[in-house]
């Protein structure tokens, strides 16, 4: 079909074809192909269906006469028909994804914004065959068979209940969950759980294989435990500044508005950090925790005793060093590669939620830290305390760290994708799921040669599963609307970071807040973030496509922005609590839909190796978060009856830019 797209454009550029004419035999075209994979469907679903039938006639002769042997062959031969399924199901969904290819290819080849047209007319009509591509139509009665005779088979000590009677405890086996998670990939379904797992952007395979799951041997609870842990800690570090930065700062001879650079150091160090700990998790993933901590405390430890020492520049250096020992894409790529695929999704989850927790925590534990007293000629106050309790914290969990962590064993990633590729090419389809709807190897070999025209989304043949080794070959594999995205993604990280970086001078400045108010109102804007997400990921999204609620959030953004500047005289604290509270809200749903809709346009060569999708949207946001913090340093320069308007129109821009971009990618965003 790319053949015949490159066929219609010379035919058109010679004017031997006009666009009606493409349309019409490129619809016919995509309606042959389309039904000749549903039939496909229907067909092997009917054979598989004869050999439940055929299996389900032996558990009543078992009844009368139970033999062990017996019921574990059976139990086998069901799970031989889940890997047929299996196999069926990646079949779908390699077709799935090449419908959605060779869509956005035509569409960008012609300008031409067929992918709604195509889809609204074929998903929406009663006798629908693109329904049955993307919502496998029928295969839930063949996993429904598979599943309850298997628990039939499982226990027969007494206990004849089914899957019908005990819906809340699901079969525990390794062939059904490999079913429900091509199942769930390719339903692309959104319940809570996963809409948290997106919102981590822990980026997966864009293809599955046939068996998808990690060594158990290299799970280990406690140490997931621990990634969490490190996640929370760093998310409390980061925010227990921000209540007291300004004060700090005054203390020390320097101005206020500097605090945007006490809290932007830590930013501007994770810039770099992002990408060593990257790297570094390639080799192992204890070691770089280790330094992590010890960096962390190192950090606190000096951003404590700058009070003492008076000097701000060790205040900064201190804040420097925390942000070296930014180990998050570790923590992110450990539930990537050492997580069993079954309950990845959960620690996505646990990785976000751990880090919405840190981020209320952090300034609600500034508020408690009011208390004023010397030891040893060591200053204990608000400003001190909060490097205090972290550096204490750090050395309580390097020790639990040292003590508790085990190293997964390591594969070299060489070998388990040769080991992917030979298991995937070996184990050919059998009883009737052989025919060849999917070309060999050599074909498409030879198709790729016949058409060398690659865009911005697509790879060579021999590159297209190997990762990205450099910044600039991952950015060269970033399309128009995945650009699109991370600017997104860089204009709510830049608005949150002004509105929580500079709350501290303004409240104070217009409202004449105390340190302990500052901190109850970031603490209640951190608390928001898990129930955004409960109601976006339950029901929201259910109801409306991201790309929709993308815009709408963008667009509410937008809204709170517009509210929060100066204009009326005087500033009224509901104005500036209620359009923060707009502002922070949107910026959190946009950011659960931003990294859900990028974890589906980002190339799969990004979802792993060193230069992966998780660090490239780091390493945005972090940027975003110290350009924000200068601004506010340099906005200062300026009076802090300046600073509000001044640092909310960079916003503002931004934002319009990305609301613009976003309209202008729209079609691709699916």
């Amino acid at each position: 079909m790319k053949k015949k797209v490159k066929q219609y454009a010379n035919e058109i550029e010679a004017g031997a074809l006009d666009s009606q004419h493409v349309l019409k035999d490129f619809s016919r075209m995509l309606d042959n192909q389309i039904e000749k994979i549903v039939l496909f469907l229907l067909e092997q679903q009917g054979l598989l269906a004869s050999r439940i039938a055929q299996l389900n006639e032996q558990p009543e002769y078992l009844q009368e006469q139970p033999d062990i042997s017996k019921i574990s062959e059976l139990r086998e031969s069901y799970r031989e028909v889940g890997r047929e399924l299996l196999k069926l199901l990646f079949f779908v969904d390699i077709n799935a994804i090449g419908l959605r290819k060779i869509l956005k290819k035509f569409d960008k080849r012609f300008g031409y914004r067929f992918t709604d047209y195509y889809v609204k007319t074929r998903a929406n009509h009663p006798y629908s065959q693109l329904q049955q591509v993307f919502k496998h139509v029928g295969l839930g009665a063949v996993v429904g068979a598979i599943s309850r005779n298997l628990v039939v088979l499982q226990d027969r000590q007494g206990s004849y209940l089914s899957i019908y009677d005990q819906p809340a405890l699901p079969l525990q086996d390794p062939v059904v969950d490999s079913i429900r998670s091509a199942v769930n990939r390719l339903n692309h379904s959104t319940n809570f759980l996963n809409f948290l797992g997106q919102h981590a952007l822990i980026m997966q395979e864009e293809l599955p294989t046939s068996e998808e799951h990690v060594d158990d041997e290299r799970y280990h609870f406690m140490s997931l435990l621990l990634n969490l842990a490190n996640t929370f800690l760093y998310m409390v570090n980061t925010y227990i500044v921000v209540p007291t930065a300004d004060d700090y700062s005054m203390s020390l001879g320097a101005a206020a508005t500097i605090c945007g650079i006490v809290i932007g150091a830590m930013a501007v160090a994770q810039i770099f950090s992002s990408v060593y700990f990257s790297a570094w998790s390639n080799k192992s993933y204890f070691k770089p925790l280790i330094f992590s901590s010890i960096i962390l405390f190192v950090g606190n430890v000096m951003y404590a005793l700058a009070y003492d020492l008076n000097s701000i520049s060790i205040l900064l250096i201190g804040r420097l060093c925390c942000g070296f020992g930014s180990a998050r894409a570790v923590n992110r790529r450990y539930i990537s590669d050492c997580v069993p695929l079954k309950i990845r999704m959960q620690a996505s989850a646990g990785f976000v939620s751990a880090s919405a927790l840190g981020m209320a925590c952090g300034p609600a534990l500034a508020g408690l830290l009011q208390t004023n007293f010397k030891l040893y000629k060591i200053t204990f106050n608000q400003v001190t305390l909060p490097g205090w309790v972290m550096a204490l914290a750090w050395l309580v969990y390097l020790m639990w760290l040292w003590i508790s962590f085990r190293e997964p064993a390591r594969e070299s990633e060489v070998n388990h994708v040769q080991q992917e590729s030979s298991g995937v090419e070996n184990d050919k389809l059998e009883n009737g799921l052989a025919q060849p709807l999917i070309l060999t190897s050599n074909e498409n070999e030879q198709d790729d040669e016949g058409d060398q025209e690659f865009d911005g989304s697509e790879e060579a043949p021999e590159e297209s599963h190997l990762p990205a080794n450099s910044l600039g070959s991952a950015y060269r594999l970033l399309t128009p609307s995945v650009k699109v995205q991370l600017l997104i993604y860089f204009m709510l990280k830049y608005a949150m970071e002004i509105l929580l970086s500079e709350s501290s001078v303004i409240t104070t400045y217009y409202f004449g807040w105390t340190t302990s108010t500052v901190s109850i109102f970031l603490a209640c804007l951190g608390l928001t973030v898990l129930p955004v997400n409960i109601v976006v990921g339950s029901y929201i999204s259910n109801m409306f496509e991201d790309r929709k609620i993308l815009l709408a959030s963008e667009i509410a953004v937008l809204l709170g922005i517009l509210f929060s500047f100066h204009i009326i005289i005087p500033y009224s604290v509901p104005q500036y609590v209620v359009s923060g509270l707009v502002m922070f809200v949107s910026a959190e749903v946009l950011e659960g839909v931003n990294l859900s809709l990028l974890s589906r346009v980002m190339s799969s060569r990004l979802s792993r190796g060193t230069y992966n999708g998780g660090l490239l949207s780091t390493e945005a946001g972090t940027l975003a978060r110290v350009i924000a913090d200068g601004t506010i340093t340099l906005a200062g320069y300026l009076g802090q009856e300046k600073l509000l308007n001044t640092t909310l129109l960079p916003s503002l821009v931004i934002c319009i830019g990305s609301i613009v971009a976003t309209c202008c990618t729209f079609n691709d965003l699916y």
